[in-house]
């Protein structure tokens, strides 16, 4: 079965997903690893990976899954606020909205990614009017440094492994 990994990365961190889904996926069955091209739509099935815009996909992903015709899809993508799965869920759920009837969702990883150090300049701009409201944001900033780490890769291979095994897929 052909496959696809189609993405949008700003600051690398959904980028770094997508590569580790390439080193985990037979090579013979790729046909197609990038950025939103044509060219991926010829794929059986398809990972589709994104930053998180305002608690969702980036528009030029949201674009291209709405222009998917009976495919299977499997979400991937970062979030710079993170550490829970509830939250990472509702991020793959409003990416999955974005599929029209007829496709199959396969499922979806979602972790945390560092952020540009940019946010953090507002946050501590944030903190000189309201050190209550900015500390969390700024310790959030921090812990994403790290991220997408190891464990996030193990997690994100584990997550393949079993799709894989539970579609028959290999």
């Amino acid at each position: 079965m052909s496959y696809a990994i189609v993405y949008s990365s700003q600051t690398g961190n959904t980028a770094q997903l997508a590569t580790h889904i390439k080193h985990i996926l037979p090579a013979k069955e790729l046909i197609y690893f990038g950025s939103v091209s044509p060219e991926a739509l010829h794929a059986d099935i398809l990972f589709v990976g994104s930053w998180t815009d305002k608690g969702t996909c980036s528009p030029e992903i949201a674009q291209f899954l709405h222009q998917l015709k009976n495919k299977q899809v499997y979400l991937f993508g970062t979030a710079g606020f993170g550490g829970s799965p509830a939250y990472f869920s509702q991020i793959g759920e409003r990416m999955a909205q974005n599929l029209p009837t007829g496709n199959v969702l396969l499922g979806s990883y979602l972790c945390q990614g560092k952020m540009p150090q940019a946010v953090r300049a507002r946050y501590e701009a944030l903190a000189k009017t309201s050190s209550q409201k900015a500390q969390p944001l700024l310790d959030n900033f921090d812990q994403a440094l790290s991220h997408p780490d190891q464990e996030d890769l193990e997690k994100l291979e584990k997550a393949i492994s079993d799709l894989l095994k539970n579609n028959s897929l290999a």
